[in-house]
């Protein structure tokens, strides 16, 4: 089958020939239709994330069709439509396994990452870990919910019952939360780069009361600041737009170091928190709302054999919403 393979030597990914995976008892193999490209994958790519695994294939937002199933499979059919996210596998028998935190585990299996992922023709995944797909949505519209849509609404869920809501980095993640908040009830007040113009009228298409520059104070105190950027110093500049006992969450798995600021930031029982990856549940519930609410999802098609030129459009700054690799 074809594969984009990141082999260490360089932040691209090669197109190469390699055997189709094979499933286990407990596996789903599909052919691939879509696989979102998300910031994690440049974290890889670019060697912030340490030790992938060698000549891996990237992608963990899996779009495909169940083509074989395990012996053990019992959820899933051929040719079901399935999402395969970030988390492919735990241990299970962790303390924070046991105890309802599987997204903390110890040793997980991480696709895209430790397990390869989505960047092919075809892929296998543990069916206990994957997820069925609401209708409504095309194969690349739903690519995103896998992760920019689960890690968004995770980090939505970390800061409670916040109404004014800001939303740093108005990405593929930010843009899909946002809608989730403003179905809940809640204000969203958006962050972009500056000069974002693009990302600031998507902003406020959707619904987002206000749009501007990072690097503005927003109309109103936040009770929330949501973090989707992988950039520290956006941290104290959060914290100096949140009231007192406000929050600030960073929804990334990697971010820049995070600048030294005054305790005065902080006091007044504010907190700064991390997302990191998600439970099975959180897909779950994502997964039905997404088939609650009608999502407006952005997004930029690419071939699977333009994968670098996607990474590098995300990058550069250059995407509106999400970008989504075709094997079509």
């Amino acid at each position: 089958m074809r594969a984009m393979v990141f082999d260490g030597s360089s932040p691209i990914v090669r197109e190469r020939q390699v055997p189709d995976p094979v499933a286990g008892r407990n596996d789903l193999l599909i052919d691939v239709l879509a696989c979102g490209i998300c910031r994690t994958d440049l974290h890889v790519i670019d060697g912030e994330l340490l030790q992938p695994k060698p000549d891996l294939i990237p992608g963990h937002e899996v779009v495909g069709r169940i083509v074989a199933v395990g012996q053990e499979v019992i959820d899933f059919a051929v040719g079901d439509r399935v999402g395969i996210p970030w988390v492919g596998h735990t241990c299970g028998h962790c303390h924070y396994c046991l105890s309802g935190r599987e997204n903390l585990c110890d040793t997980p299996g991480l696709t895209g990452y430790t397990i390869n992922g989505g960047y092919a023709d075809r892929a296998v995944a543990d069916a206990r870990y994957c997820l069925h797909l609401p209708e409504g949505y095309s194969d690349l519209e739903v690519a995103p919910l896998l992760c920019a849509g689960c890690i968004g609404f995770r980090t939505l869920r970390m800061a409670g019952d916040a109404q004014r809501i800001g939303i740093y980095g108005f990405g593929a993640a930010a843009h899909l939360v946002a809608q989730v908040a403003i179905h809940e009830g809640r204000t969203v007040y958006a962050f972009t780069r500056r000069g974002d113009v693009d990302a600031q009228a998507l902003a406020l298409r959707l619904g987002a009361s206000w749009a501007g520059s990072s690097d503005e104070a927003p109309p109103v105190g936040l009770d929330a600041a949501l973090l989707f950027a992988p950039v520290g110093e956006l941290v104290p500049v959060a914290l100096k737009s949140v009231v007192k006992g406000g929050i600030v969450v960073c929804g990334g798995i990697h971010m820049s170091d995070i600048p030294s600021f005054p305790y005065e930031l902080l006091w007044g029982e504010r907190r700064i928190c991390s997302v990191a990856n998600l439970t099975r549940d959180d897909g779950r519930e994502f997964m039905k709302l997404a088939g609650e609410i009608v999502f407006e999802i952005v997004v930029t098609r690419y071939p699977l054999a333009e994968a670098n030129r996607a990474l590098a459009d995300l990058r550069q700054g250059r995407l509106v919403g999400a970008a989504v690799l075709s094997t079509t």
